[in-house]
């Protein structure tokens, strides 16, 4: 497995130099550029075509968009991701102050829909075609089908504003106590993770009356193995793993889904801030964030096989 996770990684170099190349290319063909986002309409329309140039020339816009391209990379590797046009602030500094409450955040969100979203469907899988089975049937076709701004203004109106249970907005200041932490995650995990639940309901019961057909099924429960081992040993466990694809498959869009929590909760995180750098044309911090959300992605497909060859002994690493 170790040459495999090694080949992996190796192979994922020439596939983050595409995707950043394409992301460059894609905002550069966006209407503007860095030059006219930082200085108003009216101070571009007092100065002169050569001003004009003189000005471009001095910040590297009249270059090749390869050179560009190739300049902007070089800094990344060696750790320096530019300046925000907005705020003339390190994106570096932005990102290591943003980045780790989205992280927080999707985290949070991923826990709370794996442990309900697995309880539910287990639940479903056990009591089928009972009560509990509908419900829960019913309840993963709501959660697909409601956006997650709409989930996430229901939750302040009931929980916050009606039963003024947890703040409506905001987010903790450091060495802020484990339960003050708590009462602000909690409305923007909940509403993030809301439709992972759902699907998680669903797939995991349909996956478990799947595996509950199967011969092996039915000869561990003709040997006389207690229900619980059965469900333990030979269902849960080769159900498992369609399940362990989807969650992981979800985790990057749970952090890109951050983008619309945040903006409701006024949680200040990575998603709210791309959102912001969008609105403003800051495009050195649009371009960086969208990168290392693609690496995400990337990491997220290799955890992924990882996972498969560790829950089937029938894949093998060559």
């Amino acid at each position: 497995m170790l040459k495999y996770l090694i080949k992996r990684l190796v192979m994922m170099i020439p596939m983050i130099v595409i995707i950043s190349l394409l992301v460059f290319i894609a905002l550069d063909f966006t209407p503007g550029d860095a030059f006219s986002a930082q200085f108003s309409p009216e101070t571009i329309s007092s100065l002169t075509k050569e001003q004009l140039e003189a000005l471009r020339e001095s910040a590297g816009l009249n270059a090749p968009l390869l050179v560009r391209y190739f300049r902007w990379f070089g800094g990344v590797l060696r750790g320096d991701f530019g300046y925000s046009i907005q705020t003339g602030t390190s994106i570096s500094g932005i990102i290591a102050n943003l980045l780790p409450a989205t992280i927080y955040l999707a985290l949070a969100a991923l826990v709370i829909s794996v442990v309900f979203g697995l309880l539910f469907g287990i639940l479903s899988a056990v009591k089928h075609n009972s009560v509990l089975d509908y419900l829960s049937s019913l309840f993963g076709v709501i959660g697909i089908s409601m956006p997650e701004f709409f989930i996430g203004i229901l939750a302040i109106l009931i929980f916050a504003i009606r039963l003024q249970w947890f703040p409506a907005q905001g987010r903790t200041e450091i060495g802020a106590t484990f339960w003050v932490n708590l009462k602000y995650i909690l409305l923007p995990a909940l509403s993030l993770g809301f439709a992972l639940t759902a699907a998680l309901t669903r797939y995991t019961r349909n996956s478990m009356l799947d595996v509950m057909n199967q011969n092996y099924v039915k000869t561990a429960r003709a040997k006389g193995l207690s229900e619980w081992k059965v469900f333990y040993r030979h269902v849960f466990r080769n159900a498992l793993m369609p399940i362990s694809v989807l969650i992981c498959l979800r985790l990057p869009m749970l952090i890109g889904g951050s983008v619309v929590i945040e903006q409701v909760f006024g949680y200040a995180g990575i998603g709210s801030r791309l959102l912001t750098a969008i609105n403003s044309n800051d495009y050195q911090l649009v371009l960086t964030i969208i990168f290392l959300l693609s690496i995400v992605s990337l990491l997220s497909s290799l955890l992924i096989d990882l996972i498969t060859g560790l829950l089937d002994p029938r894949i093998r690493y060559n």
